[in-house]
């Protein structure tokens, strides 16, 4: 049985992940491809629970949240967990794995946005993951007007912990994404997010077309 194929849908928010994961796993499940679709943090029972935690809060907290370092180890705990238990089985049995958000969010929101190093954070998935790595990081990236036009219309209830920052902390997430993905071309796919969901989702097939079923 081959090794099944570990795809990675990253952005901002307003970026339109969550459409593109479920567009891309459609297309993929028509060609008879076994797909599974995740989240992070998320993705397991434990995993849900330190998601809740991470983007929800707790009881007494005063709305502060975690300091950067708790919130990169219970990001780490949480990915974990959910390779453990649901990504490396699934690509050991052939299937793909459609994931909305992985490592490069935590180096992103809690290296770019949060301030840790980008060692850290490695060294902190080496532990828990072991390392891996997707076969191919899809970058949805939009412009700053679209990403709010799209949050106005989806955050009609408020905005969780993470979400609900400032926007020079979401400017530095952003420059951060940018980077890693100009550091590592053959890693990552840099998708323009800003037309309609079919025109994204078409240069998210295009991105896939080099990779082996």
């Amino acid at each position: 049985m081959k090794q099944g194929r570990f795809i990675a849908l990253e952005g901002g928010e307003g970026a339109g992940k969550s459409t593109q994961a479920r567009l891309l796993a459609e297309a993929l499940r028509a060609r008879g491809l076994e797909v599974v679709t995740t989240r992070e943090p998320g993705g397991t029972p434990g995993a849900e629970a330190v998601r809740a935690l991470l983007l929800d809060g707790v009881e007494g907290d005063g709305g502060e949240g975690w300091n950067p370092r708790a919130e990169a180890l219970l990001f780490a705990a949480a990915r974990s967990d959910h390779v453990h238990r649901l990504i490396r089985p699934a690509l050991a049995r052939g299937a793909w794995v459609i994931c909305d958000r992985y490592l490069d969010s935590s180096r992103a929101y809690q290296g770019g946005g949060g301030g840790l190093s980008d060692a850290d954070i490695a060294t902190l998935h080496g532990i828990g993951s072991d390392g891996l790595l997707p076969d191919l990081t899809l970058l949805i990236e939009v412009s700053p007007q679209v990403a709010m036009e799209r949050l106005t219309l989806r955050d009609t209830h408020g905005s969780d912990r993470i979400g609900g920052r400032d926007a020079a902390y979401h400017a530095r997430v952003a420059q951060a994404f940018s980077a890693f993905a100009a550091a590592e071309p053959a890693r990552f796919a840099r998708i323009d997010g800003n037309g309609d969901p079919q025109a994204t989702h078409a240069g998210v097939l295009d991105a896939l077309a080099g990779l082996p079923e």
